[in-house]
């Protein structure tokens, strides 16, 4: 009887069996005729064995199969592979034939046949057995070590289904400030740039993921994906497409100097300077053309500008329409196949919207690509008439941005539950087509982007009430299942801190905008209500607690550890405290307040040194300062002043608004269509009134569905209530964000969250993730016992938290 430990979802799982087979003395063999993607794993597997056992197994190519029924033989081949062996029938290949990178996986005797219904899915298939074995898919881009084992039997019978999302990928961004200078100072020091050695790891890492497609860096600082042709070599010979981002048409950088220049080429028109931009297209698709690619049609300007041109969105959507047509006429040309047939996509982002509003008409088999505002929050989904479409529709979503109100580059604070809800909400809305991961540098993002694959991988496998613990059901599996309770607890502390106000933040400054709002203010965490010192309280613990685990760990975890989570943590609590101590000695004028705040500057450069020198260096300059973007000052060091001052005080328009009594969402027996949420809000426990895709209902009147809730030591004539919601934007452009209030069953009042983009409401709004209503109600004089019932209008609110006096 022989053991076998394997990864499932976030845990080892064990199982005995007697008919495994030996991969520390196999054999792999691959079909002589098979894809190129194929033979390149195989010889990945290999060395997989290899760095678990010690032993590397030989790879061999045959026509038919032929070696000794007594060597252990793992096969690796696509479903034609299988066939070229004659082992078709053997495996039921056909079973999964003309599928989406579906795998099969068949153990008979000292066999182990992986079968993929393409080259992907075999792929696929051999490196789920690679990280059953140990083989982590951030081995390297984190360093989890390989366990290494003296004996190594595999037994498994599986076969997987269809991702739930086709398109799976990330987009490399604003790199400027850590993957950029990792690369140019580090990594490729020859090359002084990102390039093929770079998206050589990158892309096996997302082939380890299950991802298919990478979005390369794009910024100015950067040298043109193209410039260096290796580059895409690379990503070809690991399976992964190549798609761009919503400001690079067809495959083209205008933001890179050695693409455009506006001195050689002109102005960036379509309606001026045509045949310069047809041209550049032209030839892009020339040299790209023999690679799988996802187009992005359109255009906007330079960079991440408007399009140039009249402004009137329906101007700019006809002549969006005549850039379409002519860029579907060369697709063809150079694709030798119907437009239809060629992956594209259209990303209504920013300005793009309001073209896409104003009638812009986007061809059918186009996939519409949904972006979030920047902040974690989905814009608009698919409404009935776009999911008929043939294209189907997709996402953009954001863990990392450069941009207004405020950066968000330095570490990953997304609460794992919004991100859920606001992704399936949008695959309900039939968004299964494309899901493109907005992730800076990669590093230090590695557990959202685990959770994002494994999503776009098996969504259904996922719920509102499991997502909230697959980031420390991974850890666990990574670091120990003793350990399991703890990265609960110090990541729900950890997204919650964060939930009130990002530590990137913390500065309270404005972006892009008035000199007074664009320059450092105190926070409006108060050390009068004790909201401060429990906030530093709070970080406290989860830093002290991440110091405590990892002076337990092995010393071959902690670097991982330190790289995941260490540095994340404790950097938040040195931020806040940096600025809370600052704050408070505004308050008081004390040096002693000026010293803590000095020593949590210091110590933020103290773990950055930490994270570059570990390791030999091997990350030296990833995180090479915190990322000080354009404009944003969070990294600086507040002004100290050595008697009490309002000068850096916050307006009070800018406070939050709570009061004495909260309603308890604890004790609330929520059922259908309502939901009690984990893991989202302020206190870390929310309110949903409906799914977001439901019927609308009357906010204004209790025949509507609605939840009751009870008041508790409420007195007088009137109540006042400030109750807090998540800041959603409608799903789409025929609704709205809007619940109905009611207090003894009197007559609704009708709350609406209505905002602008790029507004002052907006803007509060994503930096605080709250959209407070403050109304007072009368109560009836004839109760005891008072009631508030809260009304579904738009279905999907999420009420957070409700105080009241």
């Amino acid at each position: 009887m022989k053991k076998i430990c394997f990864f499932l979802f976030g845990m080892v799982c064990c199982i005995l069996s007697a008919g495994a087979v030996d991969l520390k003395q196999c054999h792999v063999v691959v079909a002589e005729s098979d894809v190129a993607l194929v033979k390149k794993i195989a010889n990945v597997f290999s060395d997989d064995v290899e760095r678990v056992t010690g032993a590397r197994p030989a790879v061999t190519a045959d026509r038919k199969l032929k070696h000794k029924a007594s060597v252990p033989l793992v096969v690796i081949a696509t479903v034609d592979g299988m066939k070229q062996l004659g082992l078709t029938e053997a495996v039921g290949a056909d079973d999964i034939r003309g599928c989406w990178e579906r795998y099969r996986i068949v153990t008979k005797g000292n066999r182990l046949y992986i079968v993929g219904s393409d080259a992907r899915g075999a792929a696929y298939g051999a490196l789920h057995v690679s990280e059953r074995i140990g083989v982590n898919p951030w081995y390297w881009f984190a360093d989890v070590p390989v366990q290494r084992k003296a004996a190594l039997d595999y037994e498994e019978n599986y076969t997987s289904k269809e991702p739930t999302v086709k398109y799976r990928g990330i987009f490399i961004n604003d790199e400027d400030w850590g993957l950029k200078t990792w690369a140019a100072r580090n990594f490729e020091k020859e090359l002084g740039d990102i390039g093929p050695k770079t998206y050589d790891k990158v892309c096996e890492l997302l082939l380890r993921l299950k991802a298919n497609m990478l979005a390369p860096a794009m910024h100015t600082c950067t040298g043109a994906f193209y410039s260096h042709p290796e580059s895409q070599v690379k990503a070809a010979e690991w399976g992964i497409m190549i798609t761009t981002s919503h400001c690079e048409p067809l495959l083209f950088n205008n933001a890179a100097p050695s693409e455009w220049s506006k001195e050689k080429d002109g102005e960036w028109n379509y309606l001026t300077n045509k045949e310069t931009i047809w041209k550049k297209f032209d030839n892009r698709l020339r040299e790209t053309a023999q690679y799988d690619n996802i187009y992005t049609m359109g255009m906007r300007g330079l960079h991440d500008e408007a399009m140039k041109g009249s402004t009137d969105p329906a101007v700019r959507a006809r002549t969006l329409e005549t850039v379409m047509a002519d860029q579907r006429q060369l697709l063809e040309t150079h694709k030798k196949k119907p437009a239809k047939d060629i992956p594209q996509i259209f990303v209504p982002y920013k300005e793009t919207l309001d073209i896409y509003d104003a009638g812009l008409r986007v061809p059918d088999d186009i996939t519409l690509v949904w972006p979030d505002d920047n902040y974690g929050y989905m814009k608009r989904v698919s409404n009935s008439e776009e999911r008929l479409r043939s294209g189907g529709s997709g996402v953009y979503y954001h863990l990392s941005y450069l941009g207004t109100p405020h950066d968000n580059l330095w570490i990953s604070t997304m609460a794992p539950v919004l991100m859920y809800e606001e992704l399936k909400k949008a695959h309900d809305a039939g968004a299964d087509r494309y899901w493109l991961l907005n992730v800076g540098d990669i590093k230090p993002m590695e557990l959202d982007m685990q959770l994002f694959f494994s999503m776009a991988w098996d969504l259904p496998t996922f719920t509102y009430e499991n997502v909230n613990r697959y980031q420390a059901q991974w850890l666990a599996s990574v670091y120990g299942k003793e350990y399991e309770q703890d990265f609960q607890w110090v990541l729900d502390q950890y997204h919650r801190l964060a939930w009130q106000r990002r530590p990137e933040f913390m500065g309270y400054e404005f972006e892009w905008d008035s000199k007074e709002n664009n320059r450092l203010h105190d926070t409006d965490f108060s050390f009068d209500n004790g909201t401060a010192q429990q906030r530093l309280a709070d970080y406290k613990a989860i830093s002290d607690r991440v110091d405590e685990i990892q002076k337990r760990l092995p010393a071959d975890l902690r670097p991982a550890f330190f790289e995941m989570l260490g540095y994340s943590v404790k950097g938040a609590y040195q931020m806040n405290r940096k600025f809370l101590m600052a704050q408070r000695n505004h308050e008081t004028g004390s040096e002693e307040y000026a010293r803590e705040a000095t020593v949590a500057f210091d110590s933020i450069q103290t773990l950055t040194n930490e994270y570059n020198t570990q390791l030999d260096g091997k990350w030296n300059q990833m995180i090479s300062q915190i990322p000080p973007g354009y404009t944003a000052k969070y990294h600086m060091m507040p002004e100290l002043v050595n008697a009490p001052t309002d000068a850096y005080k916050l307006p009070e328009s800018q406070w939050r608004t709570e009061f004495a009594n909260k309603v308890a969402l604890n004790k609330t027996k929520a059922k259908a269509p309502f939901r009690l949420i984990e893991g989202i809000g302020t206190d870390w426990l929310s309110l949903q009134l409906g799914e977001p895709l439901d019927n609308v209902q009357d906010p204004g009147s209790l025949s509507s569905q609605h939840i009751d809730l009870a008041l508790d030591s409420v007195s007088g004539d009137s109540i006042t209530l400030c109750i807090s919601t998540v800041p959603f934007w409608p799903v789409n452009h025929d609704r709205s964000n809007r619940f109905g209030v009611s207090v003894d069953g009197q007559q609704p009042v009708v709350c609406e969250n209505k905002f602008e983009e790029w507004g002052w409401t907006w803007k509060l709004q994503v930096l605080e993730n709250r959209k407070d209503y403050v109304i007072t109600l009368p109560l009836s004089n004839s109760r005891q016992h008072h009631t508030l019932s809260l009304i579904i209008g738009d279905p999907g609110q999420i009420i957070q938290k409700i105080t009241y006096k």
